[in-house]
Formats: structure tokens, C-alpha cells, sequence
């Protein structure tokens, strides 16, 4: 992010009234589309950890324990539970 002066950028009218609220601070002004993209979107993060949970949904119904899966994906015992009850709860929507 770079930053710029608001003498440089500014109309002196809006500089004046936003100095009333706000005087040698950093502001932050969001941008007018809201079209952020989610965590992981752009990089593809998102959809190798999707895909990731759902193998490990997939093996823990077909028999495997959480133990194995631990062992397996080098995750904690409660991150593979959450994964396994939050997919068990999508599956039965």
C-alpha cells in the first residue's frame, strides 16, 4: 500500500473538513467495490485445503482413526476433528 499526501490528492475544500475530524494521522479509505477476494482465493490455498479435508473426511469414513490421520496429515487431534464434524454436518444438509 502506498501512501499519499492528501495536499497532493485532495480538492482544498475536502482536505479542509476531513482536518476537522482527522489532523496528521494515517487514514485508511476502503475502496468503492466491495469485491474482495476470499482467503485463499487467488493463490489457490483454499481449494488444496478443501480438498485436503475432504480426503481426510473420506478416509475417516472408510475406517481409518483419527490417530492414523494425525499421523498422516501432521495435524492436531482437534483440527481433525473439526474437520470431520464440520463435513459430517455439510454432508447432511
Amino acid at each position: 500500500m502506498v501512501y499519499k499526501n492528501g495536499e497532493a490528492v485532495l480538492p482544498p475544500e475536502l482536505l479542509k473538513k476531513l482536518q476537522e475530524y482527522i489532523e496528521g494521522d494515517l487514514l485508511y479509505i476502503p475502496k468503492k467495490n466491495k469485491t474482495r477476494a476470499a482467503w485463499g482465493a487467488k493463490n489457490g490455498t483454499r481449494t488444496i485445503i478443501q480438498k485436503r479435508n475432504s480426503e481426510i473426511y473420506e478416509q475417516y469414513k472408510n475406517g481409518c482413526t483419527v490417530e492414523e490421520l494425525i499421523a498422516c496429515y501432521h495435524l492436531s487431534e482437534d483440527s481433525i476433528r473439526k474437520i470431520i464434524r464440520t463435513l459430517r454436518k455439510d454432508s447432511t444438509l
